[in-house]
Formats: structure tokens, sequence, C-alpha cells
């Protein structure tokens, strides 16, 4: 079962996939824009 079923997500700019809320993402939820390292140093194609 899982305990936090019912977290934050949004999509990520880069591939847009859904990620969710992580905890050392707790302050800058309002500014994370990419599910991960990979999708951030990647620029977006237009």
């Amino acid at each position: 079962m899982h305990r936090k079923p019912f977290l934050p997500s949004k999509p990520c700019l880069r591939c847009g996939r859904p990620f969710t809320w992580r905890k050392k993402w707790a302050r800058d939820w309002d500014h994370v824009k990419y599910c991960s390292e990979r999708c951030r140093r990647e620029p977006v194609k237009a």
C-alpha cells in the first residue's frame, strides 16, 4: 500500500512526463520545471 497517494504533480517542460513532489523540492516546488537533471541540461526543442 502506498502511504502518500495524493502528492502534487506537474508535467516536465522538456519531456512532458508528469513528475511528483519530492521532499528535496519542498522549498522551491513552484520553481521546479524539470523532472530530472538530464531534462534540465538538454535544451527544449522547438
